[in-house]
């Protein structure tokens, strides 16, 4: 009877080890853990201060998809300025985005000064402009030569990079030019559960040389009225992992103690049925 106690006591304890050194901290998951709870779809919503959204300017380097097309069908072939026929003033940019496969349609290039060159219209200058500001430039130069010209302009090499504990880490281009810190967490498929919410980094280009580094912290609200909520063109989104990670990269130990564990609590209970 005692080697029966013994031998169901040696098993519990195995069973507890395994239990303890495979559980996971859930305490630092959810997001927003401030949010009022009685805030429900049943009851007022409960109001968040965010930032406001300021648009991007245009900065060297950037590649802009440009359409201008008039209310004349006689010119509007002319006129008309879409992918099949963009140019790029440098290097061709239809290449793929690491981690996405997506690939970045041609456009014109915003070179040194600021300038692109566009078809019969010349060299533009939307250096440090918004896009609505350079199109509206594009649609004074344009009225020039066409009748009502119509033009639409879009940042085509808008891209922020997601990296660390998330599920595809990753280059994401990004159509347009509005994406927010939580959006870019969904483009990357969100974070894992090693990923430290209350721990979040961005780092953002300022000026020539210069890096802006920030930290955010997913679990309180307060991040959303962050001058940093709305990421930049280049941006870059760095999830570090938690102590649970570093546990993990150990995963093979203690599976190799889960294993010897339950081989010896098997011997044991063979022993103890064998009359020697």
């Amino acid at each position: 009877m005692k080697s029966q106690y013994f031998t169901i006591s040696l098993v519990l304890i195995a069973s507890l080890l395994i239990s303890l050194c495979s559980c996971t901290s859930y305490k630092k998951i959810s997001y927003f853990k401030d949010v009022d709870t009685s805030a429900t779809v049943y009851s007022k919503a409960q109001i968040i201060p965010a930032t406001e959204f300021t648009s991007l300017k245009i900065q060297t380097d950037d590649i802009l998809r440009v359409a201008v097309t008039t209310l004349d069908q006689d010119v509007n072939g002319a006129a008309n300025i879409t992918a099949a026929n963009n140019l790029v003033s440098g290097p061709a940019t239809s290449s793929a985005l690491p981690g996405t496969g997506a690939k970045v349609s041609d456009g014109y290039l915003v070179n040194k000064e600021g300038n692109i060159i566009l078809p019969l219209l010349g060299e533009v200058k939307v250096g440090g402009l918004t896009i609505d500001e350079a199109r509206e430039k594009i649609v004074e130069k344009a009225s020039v030569i066409y009748k009502s010209p119509i033009v639409n302009v879009r940042l085509a090499n808008f891209k922020v990079t997601v990296l660390g504990e998330v599920a595809k880490p990753g280059t994401y281009n990004v159509d347009g030019e509005r994406i927010s810190v939580l959006d870019a967490l969904g483009l990357s498929g969100d974070l894992t559960i090693y990923g430290k919410r209350e721990n979040v980094m961005l780092i953002r280009q300022d000026g020539e040389q210069n890096k802006q580094v920030v930290r955010m912290n997913l679990n309180e609200t307060k991040m959303m009225s962050s001058p940093f909520f709305y990421m930049k063109q280049g941006d870059v989104l760095y999830v570090e992992p938690g102590k649970g990670k570093a546990a993990s990269t150990d995963m093979a130990n203690t599976r190799n103690y889960a294993i010897a564990g339950s081989i010896l609590s098997v011997l044991i209970v063979l022993l103890t049925r064998i009359n020697f």
